[in-house]
């Protein structure tokens, strides 16, 4: 596969700065989806690549995601466009050190400049391999004499949806359908007794974890679809808003020991039913349902993923379902972020371990709910990083291969700090498990900008969001990696385009960018909207005081910070807000002075105190290297 950027010398002459910066954005967007693809890049051309793949398929579907990304990107307006063309080719090549040579590179070569900006072209050789095997249509070129080319050859150029809109850069988002990625939104309740909602989630969350583990799926998060439980919206507008190309939806009826359910599959882009099914069974055989629900939805998928044939993997089994049955009870109330949900969550994974005490993803459910216990106050920061890391390795012994359960060792080690060995070989093990975990992607994210990886800061939290693009922590997550790593704007085009999604976060991005722009009568917009949506919010509360403080009105800021000191404790996650706050006001004193007792107390956010532009001039400090000195201890182990 060869890539070309289109107009770049006569782009460098006329504005030599501007192009290099978006040569480095091109970069940044293709080179993880080489990766992701499993291509080997050659070298780059300057304003190129030169990649080898090991299949014909997995070159083209890297191209279509390629321009399919270059869209997307282009699609904000505020953006200066980026047009590539890429051409494919397939045939033997000839190793020469860490080069390859021989005419089938030569023929991609001749056939990269075939295709149009923001199109691609592929050899006869290549759509002989490919054109049953992906979604989007071909169509023959006219025969046209290739430089330096002694036998003429076919080629084709891929219809992409957005073709025909400016050439990429304008169109219908929602005509970006990938079939393989795939949401499964919540299974409707019809049971008699409506306390059986659980039952319905569960179902739902079970698939969602089942078709995670097949290769070449993209599955969406439970945190994304749970929002669409009752929605009255069309799949096409589901699909728009998940940027999925297949849906699948149903029903659950639970009745005594009985359990009827009825699912179908449905493509996006024509609203075709793919496959529909019902079962009525035996609750006992609930098991059994799941995995041919499972095996029956990615067979009914488009060709492109026939190497998803195989069995679909399976989940752990709890040995009795009256432990089932309180797993899913905790599973529903595991995402709730009052105290009691969490706690009472805490009880059904108890009760299922008492039934079943070897079953590892009731332990699992038990750190996670330790996690929100200490993420949002009502228990020490520290003493929920000590019960979850403890559930969290009681669930790795038992099922080793239990993916969710290494991601959140990670997500503990680093709420605790440490940033060596646990939280990278835990990240890596998860995502090796289960590519589809959103919440590794964001750990690992999040590792890479600690350690100042900025290229794999970003990409990896777009992978998240791409993952869970409704959820707040991944919405938040790329937002501020845009924020920290100095793509300002785009920062800004993020948090305003998951604006309506994830409206607290989205205005409190939103009060850094103008605040940071110097544009005071937006930010108090933003945060007089804040105080209307979430009043009793702390991120509410400390755009209020950062605000005013920025503005000199010490009047109000102090009267945040002593509303914040009465409602969060020394040692909770929110403590560092204060500091924030202080900072605004000018006094560096009382703000090193709040950072270090975060850092002591491991609630530090380490990655807004390096990194955000907001805090520069903290940076410059003497005391900001022994912060972070205080920051790299990480927590030690309870003995």
């Amino acid at each position: 596969m060869f890539t070309d950027t289109v107009g770049y010398t006569a782009s460098t002459q006329t504005n030599e700065g501007r192009t290099l910066d978006l040569l480095r954005q091109q970069t940044e967007l293709v080179r993880p989806l080489l990766a992701l693809h499993q291509g080997r890049e050659i070298k780059s051309t300057g304003d190129g690549f030169l990649v080898e793949f090991d299949s014909a398929l997995k070159a083209v579907q890297c191209a279509i995601g390629i321009q399919r990304r270059i869209f997307e990107r282009n699609a904000e307006a505020s953006f200066q466009p980026i047009r590539i063309r890429i051409g494919v080719h397939l045939g033997d090549v000839v190793q020469n050190g860490a080069d390859i040579l021989g005419d089938a590179v030569n023929l991609a070569a001749r056939i990269e400049p075939l295709a149009e900006p923001g199109g691609i072209c592929v050899s006869g050789a290549v759509y002989d391999q490919v054109r049953s095997k992906v979604p989007d249509k071909f169509e023959k070129l006219e025969p046209k004499a290739l430089k330096g080319v002694q036998v003429q050859i076919d080629v084709y150029r891929v219809l992409l949806p957005w073709a025909g809109n400016d050439n990429g850069t304008r169109g219908d988002e929602s005509a970006v359908l990938d079939p393989t990625r795939i949401a499964i939104l919540p299974f409707a309740n019809i049971s008699p007794d409506s306390a059986d909602e659980y039952f319905a989630d569960g179902l739902t969350e079970e698939l969602i974890a089942n078709l995670s583990l097949v290769p070449g799926l993209k599955v969406i998060a439970r945190t994304s679809v749970i929002g669409y439980r009752k929605t009255e919206k069309k799949v096409a507008t589901i699909g728009k808003e998940l940027g999925v190309g297949t849906v699948v939806e149903g029903s659950v009826r639970r009745a005594a020991n009985r359990i009827r359910v009825t699912v179908q599959v449905i493509d996006v882009a024509t609203e075709e039913h793919l496959w529909t099914a019902k079962y009525d069974d035996d609750l006992d055989d609930i098991f059994a349902v799941q995995s041919d629900i499972a095996q029956k939805v990615v067979t009914s998928l488009p060709g492109s993923l026939e190497k998803a044939r195989a069995p679909v993997p399976s989940l752990e089994k709890p040995t009795e379902t009256e432990a089932y049955l309180a797993y899913l009870q905790g599973q529903s109330l595991m995402w709730k972020t009052d105290e009691a949900s969490l706690r009472r969550s805490i009880e059904f994974f108890q009760k299922a371990l008492k039934t079943d005490p070897t079953f590892a993803r009731a332990y699992a459910g038990i750190a996670r709910a330790y996690i929100g216990l200490g993420s949002e106050g009502y228990i020490p920061w520290i003493d929920s990083i000590h019960r979850g890391i403890s559930a969290s390795e009681r669930a790795i012994a038992m099922d080793p291969d239990l993916a969710e359960a290494h991601g959140l060792r990670a997500e503990l080690a680093f709420m605790g700090d440490d940033l060596a060995d646990v939280l990278f070989h835990e990240v890596q093990r998860a995502l090796e498990l289960n590519p589809n975990l959103a919440q590794a992607h964001n750990m690992l994210s999040a590792l890479a900008g600690s350690l100042g990886v900025v290229e794999t800061y970003v990409t990896e939290a777009e992978q998240a969001f791409q993952l869970d693009p409704l959820s707040p922590v991944t919405t938040r997550s790329l937002g501020n990696a845009y924020f920290f790593t100095g793509r300002i704007e785009e920062s800004a085009a993020h948090w305003k385009k998951t604006l309506e999604q994830n409206p607290q976060d989205g205005r409190r991005g939103l009060v850094d960018y103008y605040i940071l722009t110097k544009d005071f009568e937006k930010a108090e917009a933003m945060v007089r909207e804040l105080e209307r949506i979430a009043p009793e919010s702390s991120l509410t509360l400390l755009c209020r005081g950062y605000l005013a403080a920025v503005q000199g009105d010490r009047a109000t800021a102090t009267r945040v910070i002593a509303s914040m000191e009465e409602r969060f404790r020394e040692g909770t996650s929110r403590q560092s807000f204060i500091g924030f706050i202080y900072y605004a006001l000018g006094d560096l004193d009382r703000y090193f002075e709040y950072m270090l007792s975060a850092a002591e107390a491991h609630t530090l956010q380490l990655l807004r105190v390096r990194f955000s532009p907001l805090f520069a001039a903290a940076r410059r400090d003497t005391r900001h290297l022994e912060l972070l000195a205080t920051y790299s201890r990480p927590l030690q182990p309870t003995k």
